[in-house]
Order: C-alpha cells, then sequence, then structure tokens
C-alpha cells in the first residue's frame, strides 16, 4: 500500500481517537441520560471537553481534503517524495493540533493547523 494510503488510515484511526475523547469529555458534563436523548436543550460542553469536540469537528472537514488528495494522488499515479511528505505533515501536524488543542494552547494550535494544511498544499500541487 502507497504510504498516502497508510497515511490515510492513520488519520481516519486519529478522528476516531479525537471522537471517542470528545464524547468522553461529554459524558462526564454532561452525562448519559443528556448525551443519549434528543440533545434538546443541552448545555454548552466547555473546557477541555469542549476543546476535544471542536478539535474534532475542526479534524472532520480536514479529513475530507486530506481524503480527496490522497485519493487523486493514488488513482492519478502521482505519488512521489512531495505528495509523501504531505501527507506525513499532514498526519503529524494533526496530531499535535489535536494534543495542542486540548491542552488549551491558542498560538501553537493555530501553528499545528498552518503546517497541516502546508502538507494539503504539497499534495496539491503535485496533482495540478
Amino acid at each position: 500500500m502507497k504510504t498516502e494510503l497508510t497515511l490515510l488510515v492513520c488519520a481516519i484511526g486519529l478522528t476516531v481517537v479525537q471522537m471517542v475523547i470528545a464524547v468522553l469529555g461529554a459524558l462526564l458534563q454532561v452525562g448519559l441520560p443528556a448525551l443519549a436523548g434528543n440533545r434538546e436543550g443541552l448545555p454548552e460542553i466547555s473546557g477541555w471537553p469542549g476543546r476535544a469536540i471542536r478539535a474534532h469537528r475542526n479534524m472532520l472537514e480536514s479529513l475530507v481534503l486530506f481524503a480527496a488528495l490522497v485519493l487523486v494522488v493514488s488513482v492519478a499515479g502521482r505519488s512521489n517524495g512531495q505528495t509523501v511528505l504531505g501527507a506525513e505533515l499532514f498526519i503529524w501536524a494533526r496530531l499535535a493540533y489535536a494534543v495542542i488543542y486540548l491542552i488549551g494552547i491558542p498560538w501553537l494550535r493555530t501553528l499545528a493547523w498552518a503546517v497541516s494544511m502546508l502538507g494539503l498544499v504539497l499534495m496539491f500541487l503535485q496533482v495540478m
């Protein structure tokens, strides 16, 4: 399997881990009955659980772009050192982003996000 596809699977795994952390955090704040209900009137999730939810949502948005680029790179036979570097930058920066966001370090979080976007740009440039 191509490196980019392997990293896509890793990104999916990271997304699932982020989801589990977000759900556990929300569970601690509002309890199972509130989460299992229809969620109308659910109080705002704050603190690290709120950050975990927002980090997970951001990962979902980024994952769509990453997955599309990995699939185009693979189908078009455009895999090369730049696409691998882009995919590696994406996955490691997204892991850093998740941890940094959970801890709550704003500017460092933005830097990690920017590095992940640089990874996407590197991949994009190879398929254009």
